[in-house]
């Protein structure tokens, strides 16, 4: 008992370090809940890991719906948003509808963060991609005119590019329903990374494909390639972004873009765009997310090193790796948010070759132990573009993980797992 509750005491930022015996004790004697929040015969899922899911309160998390599985998103699918009430026997309440959608990152649905009460989501209104910002206790919604990627620290700006470009580009991670105007041009000047103020919803390019395919990589001229922006995360104060910036040689068929074939370096930039970076030019970059206003934590593989997960520091090509007999493949990673520093990464595996588990797991910087929340196998008919991984989102008090999941045998649907709970 008294191991369990130093445990939930870390995760509430309590104890400042948990001892290597508790850590022990904690992964033989605790198993962890976990419980579906919804059902079917609709399919539920939130999407991406970087997204705030839950309410500031943790009693509300937000959830996508759809009718189908297994095949591609058309224009005229529509998708619906919905809110769930974890003290209300989980009641779904329908908040609004997306067209511009896709099965990793959904419609950018998440909490304007700051808000208690302020949701946003992308939608398509003709010929173009929007955003929604919407009231969950007034109703009041606003439609901003360009669509969101990832938003600031304070919910007052965002950041953006062309999603219509990605699906040229990398099918399943933009929206269908708008054609890239420029498909046939390699680096176009006319569309970049764009700002997006959340409240007039005035926006300006800060650069465009052009001026990243311009900078030579590694020494090496790549304009004479076909280029986009992919994957934009604001920092921890907004002082700062990052982007990955990604092109290939040729535009092929949607299957073989869908799965790779591609080059990537990462850039960080300033909040103006001003003062680019490159804080990765190793051409590998994957998951990543911002540990503090200066670092990056990245899959990745810098020169001359192994692929795994490092620590890169903005601005002066210094790089560390952690994690590496724990942390040894490719996941998606966030900090447990916590009162004593960044101790604890939440992280998840692919589906296994073999057992097709997944497996959500935290991993203890400061004694590099990991312990796994739970198996959950992943069916064959998950695969490619229209896979469901985990990407496991915490609460904002850390004691509550959700995952995107279909190994209940009803489709993907949404599940909570109690890191909290005596129950274990």
């Amino acid at each position: 008992m008294n191991t369990r509750r130093n445990f939930i005491q870390q995760l509430a930022g309590g104890a400042a370090v948990l001892t290597m015996p508790a850590l022990l004790g904690f992964a033989e004697e605790n198993k962890f809940p976990v419980r579906a929040i919804t059902q079917g015969p609709k399919y539920h899922w939130f999407g991406y890991y970087d997204k705030l899911q839950f309410d500031p309160t943790g009693r509300y998390l937000l959830g996508m719906e759809v009718n189908f599985e297994h095949r591609s998103p058309v224009p005229d699918d529509e998708i619906r948003i919905g809110m769930i009430d974890l003290q209300d026997n989980d009641r779904w309440t329908d908040l609004g509808a997306s067209l511009s959608w896709g099965w990793q990152q959904g419609c950018m649905l998440q909490w304007v963060p700051g808000s208690k009460s302020e949701i946003i989501w992308n939608d398509r209104e003709g010929d173009h991609f929007v955003s929604r910002l919407l009231n969950v206790k007034t109703g009041k919604k606003h439609t901003l005119p360009k669509a969101v990627y990832a938003l600031s620290p304070d919910g007052k700006w965002a950041i953006g590019t062309e999603f219509s470009r990605i699906q040229n580009l990398r099918p399943g991670y933009g929206y269908a329903g708008v054609n890239d105007s420029f498909e046939e041009v390699k680096a176009p000047r006319e569309i970049g990374l764009y700002k997006l103020n959340l409240r007039s919803g005035d926006h300006q390019m800060l650069f465009s494909l052009a001026d990243l395919a311009e900078i030579p990589h590694n020494g090496e001229s790549v304009v004479d390639n076909f280029h986009w922006f992919n994957h934009l995360l604001v920092n921890t104060d907004g002082t700062r972004f990052t982007f990955l910036h990604r092109w290939r040689p040729q535009r092929t068929d949607r299957q073989k873009m869908a799965t790779g074939g591609f080059v990537t370096r990462m850039f960080t930039a300033s909040a103006s765009g001003d003062d680019l970076y490159c804080i990765d030019p190793s051409g590998f970059t994957s998951h990543f997310i911002w540990e503090d206003p200066t670092h990056i934590n990245a899959f990745t593989q810098p020169a001359g090193q192994p692929q795994g997960f490092y620590i890169l520091e903005d601005k002066t090509g210094k790089f560390q790796r952690i994690g590496a007999g724990e942390m040894p493949v490719n996941g998606h990673q966030t900090y447990l948010p916590q009162g004593n520093g960044k101790e604890w990464i939440l992280c998840d595996n692919y589906a296994n070759s073999r057992s097709r588990n997944q497996t959500p797991y935290l991993y203890h910087i400061p004694t590099d132990r990991r312990f796994n929340l739970g198996d959950f196998p992943l069916p064959e008919a998950y695969k490619g573009e229209w896979r469901c991984d985990l990407h496991p989102r915490f609460s904002h008090d850390g004691k509550k993980v959700c995952i995107d999941s279909p190994h209940g045998g009803n489709g993907r649907q949404l599940y909570l797992i109690d890191l909290s709970s005596q129950r274990f």
